[in-house]
């Protein structure tokens, strides 16, 4: 385990910097941090318009006064010398910043030259394995540990998954299915996010592709994230509908680094709807949806609707939820579980983020690095902080 950071990274002038503070999702993560990071942390605000992180630290500083003195750093995503300037000053970098291939490929680069720790929320697949091309190898050797998806993407489905299997037995070939259920809206940040990921198909496969060349081959174990056919779940009650998103790659990337996924694993994930109209309405809204986001004038046109740094309000927010039910399978045992909380897109995932960039600066944790998940870096000490902020994770009864 390590306890303990390396003194270069020791002796920085911050133990966790949050860029794009300013943003929708930013503006409540600063909040978050602001009321639970312990007394004598070191954290700061970053982002690139000085104006609007005043704003926001005086808003800090009147719900607790010790903001005051907390420091903000003017920072550009695409100014090459000063985001590296930004990541060798702190040893956790936290972004909310995105689209992420637009706007995240430099602060992974400096974190992955400086050996600092990075976390964002992305769920753009293209990114997250262009990262791993470009940088996997430069942090192994500078023991950056560069974690993507904390946020609902995927910190339930990776986390829940990683949670079912412990109740499975050891040395077994498992399968786990994800249910997903959500009454929550979403902001301008995460529409633009969702639209440039679908609308970049080709770049996206040849990521991928890229990807499969550098990734070493996993040996005398298989670890599968395939996409399941739509289907009546017996076991929650409800339609379950393919989900296209990066979860089922992180909960697959999870077992082929962890044995205790044994040594034939496969992770499926689903929206899971009540009703087969809304089940049916559903999908022929995203195929339109999807169809639309490979045009780019109709691209821009759909973002348009809903800019970024808008969101949804504190009463709405107060009133949205989400819940991961999970079926683990394997040796002969059958398992529920359940993954669930708030507002998922921003309470929660500002939540996540943060208690990610806490648990990297402050926990004992497994000595990895490069590229890695929730699990893999943190696992149990992300999951334990995570059941004391308010998240549950617990084991269900069939419904």
């Amino acid at each position: 385990m390590n306890a303990t950071v390396p003194q270069d990274r020791a002796e920085r002038p911050y133990d966790v910097v949050l860029f794009g503070a300013t943003g929708f999702v930013g503006e409540l993560t600063a909040e978050y941090l602001a009321a639970h990071a312990p007394d004598g942390f070191r954290w700061a605000l970053a982002g690139r318009d000085p104006g609007k992180l005043e704003r926001l630290r005086e808003r800090l500083t009147a719900a607790d006064p010790a903001c005051a003195s907390l420091p903000l750093l003017r920072a550009d995503a695409r100014d090459a010398d000063g985001v590296r300037e930004l990541a060798a000053s702190t040893r956790v970098l936290a972004t909310t910043v995105g689209p992420y291939i637009w706007y995240g490929a430099e602060l992974v680069a400096a974190c992955a030259a400086a050996g600092t720790d990075y976390v964002d929320l992305t769920g753009e697949p293209e990114f997250v394995d262009r990262m791993y091309v470009e940088h996997d190898a430069q942090a192994r050797e500078t023991g950056a540990r560069i974690v993507h998806a904390c946020g609902f993407d995927s910190i339930p489905s990776d986390l829940g998954a990683y949670f079912t299997v412990r109740q499975l037995p050891e040395g077994v070939p498992l399968t786990v299915d994800g249910f997903v259920r959500s009454n929550a809206l979403f902001s301008g940040g995460t529409l633009a996010s969702a639209l440039t990921a679908i609308g970049r198909g080709p770049q996206t496969l040849a990521a991928a592709q890229a990807r499969r060349l550098h990734e070493p081959r996993l040996l005398g174990r298989r670890a599968r994230g395939p996409v399941g056919p739509p289907r009546f779940s017996r076991e929650t009650g409800t339609w379950a509908l393919p989900l296209p998103v990066l979860d089922p790659r992180i909960v697959a990337r999870s077992a082929a680094a962890l044995e205790r996924y044994g040594p034939d694993f496969r992770y499926r994930h689903y929206a899971s709807v009540r009703h087969l109209p809304v089940a049916l309405g559903g999908t022929a809204a995203l195929g339109a949806t999807a169809a639309l986001a490979q045009v780019p004038a109709a691209r821009q046109w759909l973002m348009d609707r809903w800019e970024p740094g808008r969101g949804p309000d504190a009463e709405r927010r107060a009133r949205s939820w989400f819940s991961v039910r999970f079926v683990g399978e394997g040796g002969g045992r059958r398992v529920f579980t359940e993954v669930s909380g708030g507002d998922p897109g921003y309470g929660e995932t500002a939540k996540m983020l943060a208690e990610s960039a806490l648990c990297l600066a402050l926990d004992a944790l497994p000595d990895t690095s490069g590229q890695v998940t929730t699990a893999v870096a943190m696992g149990d000490a992300l999951l334990t902080r995570l059941r004391k902020a308010g998240i549950t994770f617990r084991v269900a009864d069939a419904r």
